[in-house]
């Protein structure tokens, strides 16, 4: 216990001193909303006209919804050196009813980060959450009719809703529009939230695509225009994964899918998923930055060591071998963010600044690397922030110790 609070307290230690660093920073304020803007070779996150680290923690998954717990968690979110918060916001909380939307645990939120000078990055958990559909309404898991479930091998439902659905998408858009409307009607001049995430690790888990019967009549059908037009377009600063892949198919600009990228799971499989799951977020980014057009990112499941492909890591998501379709699909989306709890950050973080991917860590340890790894991000990478996972957790331990 008292290793794990000395690397926690490392962590947080390396958060403030980087805080310091950026409070010096362009003291002029303004009342601009967040935003991105290219300065010198560094991409930042402005926030009031000045730039800013988001230096920060993600609650667990839960936490938000509990204003009595959370009381004791948000002073000492301040007392650790955090500038921002990331806060899950889930779609079943805020529309319990269809069209019937209840903002209490947003206002909560709002009303309590500002008192304790913490700024929030909202982490939406609408139609998925590491990779299932766990946090949508129950009017929309009821109903499998209306809001259909992706299918694995043999016609297996899962819980997880289709990519391939309009009714899906729009429902869950219309949700995130009406949360950003009201988060703008909160903000005033007073700019609490800097980012939103969209969705939380994205992707198919237990097989490459889905089968269900739309899906595999759409999977049968020519790749959208939308998408060989962009890879033609790009053709010259593709990521070499892209390259290869729609090389070793012949570099057609027409056919279904196998044609144009291959037969297989890590093939034509995955670049379905990754073509759909794209389009879909960034619908969803498009009708919340109707109303707030705050930075937006995706986060991902990242591939792991033992993964044998699209399936066992989620089929389809951000994944760095991804991130050219997803940008092809998803320009509203700015951000592709890696979730790294691996030893190998600094390689996981250079693949996931290629072709000028802004960087944010919004998932990663509190550990004794985790210091190391903020000025890494940061220092190397210009990443516009970094967050511990299970940040409320980690504080009620620094809170409990004697002297604080």
């Amino acid at each position: 216990m008292k290793l794990k609070l000395v690397c926690a307290m490392a962590t947080f230690c390396a958060l403030a001193l980087t805080t310091a660093y950026s409070q010096t920073q362009t003291a002029v304020a303004n009342p601009l909303i967040a935003h991105l803007e290219q300065r010198g070779a560094a991409k930042q996150l402005i926030v009031d006209g000045k730039p800013f680290l988001a230096l920060a923690g993600e609650l667990n998954n839960t936490a938000a919804s509990s204003p009595e717990y959370m009381k004791t968690v948000w002073p000492n979110l301040t007392k650790i050196g955090l500038n921002t918060v990331l806060v899950p916001i889930a779609w079943s909380w805020i529309e319990p009813q269809e069209g019937k939307f209840d903002f209490t645990f947003v206002d909560n939120a709002i009303r309590d980060a500002r008192a304790n000078h913490l700024r929030i990055a909202w982490l939406w958990f609408g139609s998925w959450k590491n990779g299932l559909s766990s946090f949508p309404p129950v009017w929309v898991m009821a109903n499998q009719d209306r809001f259909p479930r992706a299918q694995l091998a043999d016609r297996y439902s899962v819980e997880v809703l289709s990519t391939v659905s309009e009714a899906n998408r729009n429902a869950d858009a219309k949700a995130f529009a009406a949360f950003m409307r009201h988060v703008r009607e909160r903000e005033s001049s007073i700019h609490t939230t800097v980012m939103i995430q969209l969705e939380n690790e994205v992707g198919l888990i237990g097989d490459s695509r889905d089968r269900s019967a739309v899906a595999d009549g759409i999977f049968a059908k020519p790749v959208p225009k939308e998408l060989t037009d962009y890879l033609q377009a790009h053709r010259n600063s593709l990521l070499p994964e892209t390259l290869k892949l729609w090389g070793d198919a012949g570099f057609k600009t027409s056919g279904t899918w196998e044609e144009v990228f291959g037969v297989g799971p890590a093939k034509a499989d995955e670049v379905f998923m990754a073509w759909n799951y794209s389009r879909y977020v960034g619908k969803v980014a498009e009708a919340g930055k109707a109303e707030y057009p705050v930075p937006m990112f995706v986060n991902t499941w990242i591939v792991q060591p033992t993964d044998r492909g699209p399936g066992d890591y989620p089929s389809g998501g951000p994944q760095s071998q991804n991130h050219d379709i997803w940008r092809a699909g998803g320009p509203q989306i700015d951000m592709l963010s890696p979730d790294i709890y691996l030893p190998n950050f600094s390689e996981l973080v250079t693949r996931y600044a290629r072709n000028g991917n802004t960087i944010f860590i919004p998932e990663s340890t509190s550990s004794e690397v985790g210091a190391a790894n903020v000025f890494y991000a940061i220092g190397a990478r210009n990443a516009v922030g970094y967050s511990a996972m299970g940040i409320d957790s980690v504080t009620r331990m620094v809170a409990a110790r004697p002297g604080t």
